[in-house]
């Protein structure tokens, strides 16, 4: 497969970013919608908000589920809302990984591990910690500056074959480098990969987690769809992209995170000393015959997001018709495409909560619901919280726990809604 960089850079909304071809299957279809990290301030309220499409498509021929990019990369991520250490379960997360790979990879000393998109320094602190050298980098300028206050020297710069190459003129090339939930991120993807290749290692390791579409598909995870998330990876489609840069990935883990994820682990194609392993050629015949080597296995997904939908919206009329109230916990990217696609303003859902400092008085984009700290909830005693980061639902019901006391209850809308009392 022939990987050209400049014409299928994601500027062309008719031709696949990866391998070129027809983007005429559609995914799903959410209507208009805002970027989903564009918080309102009061101000704001008044003046016209930007909609775009969000309509997406599958390439027949690598099957990459996709996005155009109506908007750049510079314009989503120069300042960006989302620090990556407002979340216990994901700082966790990234410590349990710092350990793995210092283990099963032998870092050390004089090692170097470089991340991509490396946010606030929330991983690679715990390699510094170990006093392994790193290197991140991170677009955001007001994320990676947090980061250098923790001692994680970061780059300030989009990543690609033209960072790449400047770093390895410098002497750099990584032993390890990891990319969590950047991959769906980068508009030219070929660039991005191409510029991976370059900055291994002879014999580095490359780890990349992203949501797994076989799950988002399974679980009707629609609201995982936005924006700023260009394209949806099945692990065959991975596999595809990584083996035309000359990558072949020996290894997948499947992980809880963001829903279900994937972490794979490429080499060099010229590296044949770890194989590949059992659970990768697992996972590909299971996707085989989920069907996601075919174009027909795409359809059904809309009907099911449709569904969903109207159930939301039958639990929200009911519960208002009966004098309910009901608030949102959380204001993450994800909630804001349910909130558009499913038409929620404050005439179902008073207002919503976040632990983000960052957030608190400003609105949600598009559907303009106002966004309080946590402890409003205990002010107003809600008779339902409508959990919107769905994925970390179990740590948001423990530490919210208290609603009982007035006989609140949960409601999570993914896979479908559910009430937990």
């Amino acid at each position: 497969m022939s990987v050209s960089n400049s014409n299928h850079s994601g500027s062309d909304h008719s031709s696949c970013r990866f391998c070129g071809g027809a983007l005429e299957s559609t995914f799903v279809d959410l209507g208009m919608s805002p970027l989903c990290e564009s918080f309102l301030s009061a101000d704001q309220l008044s003046q016209m908000e930007p909609f775009y499409p969000l309509r997406v498509t599958v390439c027949e021929k690598c099957f990459l589920v996709q996005l155009p990019a109506f908007v750049t990369p510079e314009h989503i991520f120069t300042e960006y809302a989302y620090f990556s250490s407002y979340s216990d379960s994901w700082l966790a997360h990234a410590k349990r990984y710092t350990d793995q790979m210092t283990q099963q990879f032998g870092l050390g000393g004089k090692s170097l591990v470089v991340e991509l998109a490396s946010n606030d320094g929330y991983l690679l602190q715990y390699f510094v910690e170990k006093k392994i050298p790193v290197l991140g980098i991170e677009p955001a300028a007001n994320v990676a500056a947090v980061a250098v206050k923790k001692g994680v020297p970061t780059l300030v710069k989009f990543f690609g074959r033209e960072t790449a190459r400047q770093l390895v003129a410098e002497g750099k090339q990584a032993d390890l480098i990891l990319g969590n939930n950047v991959l769906a991120q980068v508009p030219d993807l070929n660039d991005f990969v191409a510029g991976i290749k370059i900055l291994l290692k002879p014999q580095g390791v490359v780890t990349i987690e992203f949501p797994h579409l076989m799950r988002l598909m399974d679980e009707n995870q629609f609201d995982t769809i936005y924006h700023e998330h260009f394209s949806y990876f099945s692990f065959l489609t991975s596999e595809k992209i990584f083996a035309a840069h000359g990558m072949t990935l020996f290894d997948v883990e499947e992980l809880p995170t963001h829903g279900g994820s994937l972490r794979i682990y490429a080499q060099h194609a010229e590296n044949k000393s770890r194989p590949v392993s059992a659970r990768a050629i697992e996972l590909r015949t299971r996707e085989e015959k989920a069907g996601l080597a075919k174009i027909e296995s795409y359809s059904f997904f809309e009907q099911q997001v449709r569904e969903t939908k109207r159930k939301l919206l039958e639990f929200l009329i009911e519960a208002k018709r009966a004098g309910k109230k009901v608030v949102g916990y959380g204001a993450p990217g994800k909630g804001n495409t349910l909130l558009n696609y499913c038409a929620i303003r404050t005439d179902f859902v008073d207002y919503t909560v976040d632990r983000n400092p960052y957030k608190h008085g400003r609105f949600t984009p598009g559907t303009r619901i106002p966004i309080f700290p946590v402890d409003k909830i205990r002010e107003t005693k809600p008779d339902y919280v409508l959990i919107l980061p769905w994925n970390l639902k179990d740590e948001i019901m423990n530490g919210m726990s208290y609603i009982r006391e007035w006989k609140g209850q949960f409601v999570v809308p993914i896979p479908e809604v559910k009430v937990y009392p």
